[in-house]
């Protein structure tokens, strides 16, 4: 007998996220809770579509503060889920409901960045989320599924580096980061920046908690944003004449000395080496890059 084809799934348009429930007796019920529980939602709010991984991951209340900052700042959240899930009968349709991407494994199956580019295509909604959590449990890892990485290389939108800190009580996206295709260099830049957020058990998290970012002042935050630009090392010089474009890198330098260099040496965000005939020049750390995620909602190298 000849098998019956199958009607593929595909992204559900209208999600728990437009109805009447969400936008207005949630958000109220966020709003109320984040108030009196000392909570706050990151100042960050990235238009458009992107990729969002929420990291670290250590407690199922990490979910219901990630959710809760993402109706109150009128996010749409789609997830990725076997699509075997999403063919239970009434299960299906609810997990549908809550914003599920269903995923066909199979030769015949649509790909995930296929679904989220057609999605993305066909759709003008402003704030849509793809959600992903590179630690993929709560548990102990050592590593990150990057899996989300290829998506927002493969749709051609950014990530959006989204938290729950519970140091800070803070909860939202603080950067929209925009891949360079160099992605070892890109994932260690961004896991750098996850360093300095405060999960719930932070002996869980991966990368491990490091302390809050350094307190820099806005010419030093200048000075690491024109280092940013550049990809190799850079001198003393080099730095000044591009870190003085204020209004471009963040904040007007002035004049730029050996000290506040010494300074962010110090502080682990620049290291100094050699440049041309041995004068000092210096070069972004990993820690700078990750320190520099939190000061700039985005960042344009050019």
């Amino acid at each position: 007998m000849a098998q019956k084809n199958i009607e593929p799934l595909s992204i559900r348009e209208k999600t728990i996220f437009d109805g009447i429930f969400t936008k207005y007796f949630l958000k109220s019920l966020f709003y109320v809770w984040f108030k009196i529980a000392g909570w706050k939602v990151t100042k960050s709010s990235p238009e458009g579509a992107g990729v969002a991984i929420a990291a670290p991951h250590t407690s199922n209340w990490d979910f219901i503060y990630a959710l809760g900052a993402a109706i109150l700042q009128d996010v749409k959240i789609y997830f990725s889920i076997k699509d075997s899930w999403c063919r239970m009968p009434l299960m299906g349709r609810w997990i549908m409901w809550l914003g599920a991407i269903p995923i066909d494994r199979t030769s015949k199956g649509m790909g995930q960045v296929n679904q989220i580019k057609n999605f993305i295509n066909s759709q003008k909604t402003a704030r849509v989320f793809f959600l992903f959590t590179p630690e993929g449990t709560r548990g102990t890892v050592t590593k990150w599924k990057t899996g989300f990485y290829h998506v927002a290389q493969g749709c051609g939108i950014p990530i959006f580096l989204a938290k729950v800190d519970y140091r800070k009580k803070e909860s939202g996206v603080f950067h929209s980061f925009d891949v360079t295709g160099d992605k070892e260099n890109d994932i260690k830049s961004i896991q750098a920046s996850y360093k300095s957020v405060c999960g719930k058990f932070p002996k869980k998290q991966f990368p491990l908690y490091s302390g809050p970012i350094p307190k820099i002042s806005d010419a030093e935050a200048a000075i690491i944003r024109a280092m940013y630009s550049f990809k190799g090392v850079a001198t003393k010089v080099e730095i000044t004449a591009k870190a003085k474009f204020g209004a471009k890198f963040g904040g007007k330098l002035g004049e730029l000395s050996t000290a506040m260099l010494d300074f962010l040496v110090e502080k682990g965000l620049l290291e100094q080496t050699s440049g041309a005939n041995n004068e000092p020049a210096y070069r972004l750390t990993f820690a700078g890059k990750g320190c520099l995620l939190h000061l700039y909602p985005s960042l344009i190298s050019k």
